[in-house]
């Protein structure tokens, strides 16, 4: 894409990563022209960026949803630890 076809609050795919999210902010450095995008929000090349439709009836994914992620992974960490403990006592071990 080019600077000038580029908007905040358009779509776009960065291809490389598969990254999607809403432009929130244009900036330029040097002679280069950066995207900030909503879900990450780091910069991308202008250049580098596709438009990009979100499925109609599907909601796009915001920031928060880590933190569900996060308690499922705790949770599975703790089953697999009580796990652990409990087979350790059904070895006496050998020697």
């Amino acid at each position: 894409m080019q600077a000038g076809e580029v908007a905040v609050g358009m779509h776009v795919r960065y291809p490389r990563t598969g990254t999607t999210g809403k432009v929130v902010r244009i900036e330029k450095i040097d002679r280069e022209s950066f995207a900030e995008l909503d879900s990450t929000r780091l910069l991308y090349r202008i250049d580098q960026l596709i438009s990009y439709e979100p499925a109609a009836g599907r909601e796009e994914k915001k920031g928060g949803g880590e933190l569900e992620q996060v308690a499922k992974e705790r949770e599975a960490a703790r089953a697999v630890q009580s796990q652990w403990l409990s087979a350790d006592e059904l070895c006496d071990g050998g020697g």
